[in-house]
């Protein structure tokens, strides 16, 4: 397969009508085959995603047949979100050496597999680490497999586009996560919110992992990378040395490094504001006219959030060709903050309901310009170990946020100053977002220096 000059396939020829440096158009995207059936990829197995977390969700906090206090709030979101973010940087090893049409396929297989053994744990009233082992297995599982889509990108799409592309693709990927969700909260509602209900909605998540294993098949073997592969001689050696590699090959980009500053802060703070919330809902909010307490609240910001996402897709590529992306990601931190105090300030369910949108909106930006910053930024040998290390800065953070929280919130999550200070984190990624682009600014004013 004919590579270019940073190691990807040429997907030019794949376009059609594609010219260099023009914006394609989302029409003309989804005439791409290879970017059109990796999206289908994406959105079976966010869909999937979406019913899982959902499902477990309520059955952890909103089953009438259990209770949960911040910290089960806590625990809970964590088996949701740390098991790859713990192995990412080695299992991003493997994705940087194993065919990834394989790793989509067999690994879907794999989560389908475990979603039953999760479903059958809810659906006896097992609790504690019965529920979270095999939890924590197929939330780990499923972080591997959007690894390798995004990885696998580069080479349906040419470099050129990975910004337009990557917008619609994540955006659109994370709606479809939120119709999962939705559709999680509406079955529980037609089949019961107790151990049974909470049970079967779990099990129909597999539908998401089996569609995705199927289509992946159809990708013909190596069309997904990797072309090569790094100087290590063996699968283990890379292994040994994923974490490392992915931190050298950050810091040695400094505006990937600042994406993953700005990241990182922002999903502290929704972490902040995302525990606080979930308690609000379950505990200190009543209805007021069409907004809804408990979980059918939770399902209308739930839907707000991904219409800020449906919105970011939309400015995105706007606000990155007019500004630039290091003016978008300094914006977006700003609205972040102003919406943070607002809502420290107006505790109330209309401005939670808003700040969904606002931060779903503001956060995706941010993830969008960070995404097009590695995808675009850094070699294909080892993409996947970067990714890897990205997840850690995508959910580590955000699972530590949610615990701190916890430890820290009042049960019913009424705690303006937690949210004032979710806020103080959206400075702090400000501050370091500009120091590594200085940093940047004077690696270029080194390299542009004649030699003495």
């Amino acid at each position: 397969m004919p590579s270019s000059g940073h190691g990807l396939p040429s997907a030019a020829a794949a376009v059609p009508g594609a010219t260099p440096g023009v914006r394609l158009g989302l029409v003309r995207l989804l005439r791409t085959p290879g970017f059109r059936r990796l999206l289908a990829v994406r959105f079976a197995t966010q869909w999937g995603d979406g019913m899982f977390q959902a499902a477990l969700g309520g059955a952890v906090l909103f089953n009438p047949e259990r209770q949960a206090d911040p910290l089960a709030v806590a625990a809970g979101l964590a088996v949701l979100l740390l098991p790859y973010s713990l192995i990412g940087p080695f299992a991003g090893a493997l994705i940087d050496r194993w065919d990834r049409r394989r790793v989509l396929l067999g690994a879907s297989l794999v989560r389908a597999a475990l979603v039953v053994a999760v479903a059958a744990v809810v659906l006896s009233g097992g609790a504690g680490m019965a529920l979270y082992l095999p939890a924590l297995a197929a939330a780990g599982v499923n972080r591997f497999v959007l690894a390798a889509l995004s990885v696998a990108l580069p080479h349906v799409v040419p470099r050129q586009h990975l910004v337009e592309a990557n917008t619609f693709a994540v955006t659109a990927g994370a709606a479809t996560a939120a119709i999962g969700g939705a559709t999680a909260i509406g079955l529980r509602e037609l089949v019961g919110t107790g151990d049974a209900g909470s049970g079967a909605v779990t099990l129909v998540g597999i539908a998401g992992s089996l569609t995705a294993a199927v289509l992946a098949a159809r990708f013909r073997r190596r069309q997904l990378g990797p072309d090569r592969t790094d100087g290590h001689r063996s699968t283990v050696s890379s292994v040994l040395h994923g974490f490392g590699d992915g931190a050298r090959a950050t810091i040695a980009t400094p505006s990937v490094a600042a994406s993953f500053l700005a990241l990182g802060t922002h999903r502290l703070a929704f972490g902040v504001s995302t525990l606080l919330s979930l308690l609000l809902f379950r505990y200190a909010f009543t209805d007021a006219g069409p907004l809804r307490a408990g979980m059918a609240g939770l399902g209308e910001a739930v839907v707000l959030a991904a219409a800020g996402l449906g919105t970011a897709a939309l400015v995105t590529p706007w606000m990155v060709r007019r500004w630039g992306r290091p003016r978008t990601v300094r914006v977006s931190l700003v609205v972040a903050t102003v919406t943070q105090l607002t809502l420290a300030a107006l505790l109330s369910l209309p401005t939670v309901m808003v700040a969904a949108f606002v931060l779903g909106l503001t956060g995706q930006i941010v993830k969008l310009c960070a995404d097009a910053a590695v995808q675009g930024e850094v070699g294909d040998e080892v993409l996947g170990r970067v990714f890897a290390l990205y997840d850690i800065v995508f959910n580590v953070g955000y699972v530590l946020a949610v615990a701190a929280a916890a430890l820290l919130s009042p049960p019913d999550g009424t705690a303006p100053l937690l949210f004032a200070t979710a806020a103080l984190l959206y400075v702090l990624g400000l501050v370091g977002h500009d120091l590594q682009l200085r940093r940047a600014r004077r690696l270029e004013a080194m390299s542009a220096r004649p030699p003495s």
